[in-house]
C-alpha cells in the first residue's frame, strides 16, 4: 500500500482509485470551491490507501479514499452535535427471534459510500485534495455533503437515512432508536441500522422488496442476500 500520495500517484492502479474517489466525490456534489471566509480556517484532508482482498488472499481491488482531518475541527464553529445512535445488542437478538419464530426472511443490505450521503448543516471549509487540486490553490473546498472523518459525518449519515424511512411510513421505536418499524392492516416491517448496513425482515417478503427498491432509489445499494451471520 502507498506511504504517500506522491507514491500511489505513480502507481497506474492507485492513481486509478485515486480518480474513482475523486469522482464519485463530485458526483455527490460533496463540495464547491471558494474563497476561504474571512476569520475562518480550512481543515486539512489526506488519502488512505488500502488493499481489499478476497477469501484466498488475491486482490480484489485498490481502494482509496480521501478522509477529513476531524481532528483540527472547532467545535461550535465546524461542528455542534456528533452523537449518532449504535443499536443494542438485545435489539437485534429479540428482532432475530422473532423472524426465526414466524419464518420470516431477514434480508441485509449495505448502503455503498454511506457517509457522504449526510447533508451538512455546518459551514466548514476542506483543503483541497492532493493530486486534484485546481489551478486556483487560492480557493477551498466548502462542504456541502458530510465526508469521512468529519466528527459530525455518522450522525448526518444517520438523520438522512431515518428521514428518509419516516417519509416512507416508518415509526422510530422508542426502545431503541436504530429500529424501525413499518406497520399496515395485515403486515409488519422491521428495520434495524447498524451504521452503513440495515438488516430488514417482516410479515411481508413483497413489501421487503419494494422497501429495498424504493431505498435503492435514494441511495446506492449493496442488497447482499439473506442475513447469514450476525456477531451478536
Amino acid at each position: 500500500e502507498p506511504t504517500s500520495v506522491k507514491h500511489a500517484l505513480s502507481s497506474p492502479e492507485w492513481k486509478e482509485a485515486m480518480r474513482q474517489e475523486y469522482n464519485a466525490l463530485m458526483a455527490n456534489n460533496t463540495w464547491s470551491l471558494v474563497p476561504l471566509s474571512l476569520g475562518r480556517k480550512a481543515i486539512g484532508c489526506k488519502w488512505v490507501f488500502r488493499v481489499k482482498q478476497n477469501f484466498d488472499g488475491s486482490i480484489l481491488k485498490y481502494k482509496a479514499r480521501l478522509v477529513a482531518k476531524g481532528f483540527n475541527q472547532i467545535p461550535g464553529q465546524d461542528y455542534s452535535e456528533t452523537f449518532s445512535p449504535v443499536m443494542k445488542p438485545v435489539t437485534i437478538r429479540i428482532m432475530l427471534t422473532v423472524a426465526l419464530t414466524h419464518h420470516w426472511s431477514i434480508q441485509q443490505i449495505d448502503v455503498n459510500n454511506a457517509f457522504l450521503n449526510g447533508d451538512l448543516e455546518e459551514e466548514v471549509y476542506m483543503t483541497q485534495p492532493h493530486g486534484f487540486a485546481g489551478s486556483d490553490k487560492s480557493v477551498v473546498c466548502k462542504l456541502k455533503k458530510a465526508i469521512y472523518g468529519l466528527k459530525q459525518t455518522p450522525r448526518a449519515w444517520y438523520e438522512r437515512l431515518t428521514k428518509t424511512l419516516l417519509t416512507f411510513g416508518f415509526v422510530q421505536s422508542k426502545c431503541d432508536p436504530s429500529l424501525l418499524v413499518f406497520k399496515t392492516v395485515s403486515d409488519f416491517l422491521y428495520l434495524l441500522i447498524y451504521v452503513d448496513d440495515i438488516i430488514i425482515t417482516g410479515s411481508s417478503s413483497v413489501l421487503i422488496q419494494k422497501l429495498i427498491t424504493k431505498l435503492h432509489a435514494v441511495f446506492a445499494l449493496k442488497q447482499l442476500g439473506n442475513l447469514e451471520f450476525s456477531g451478536y
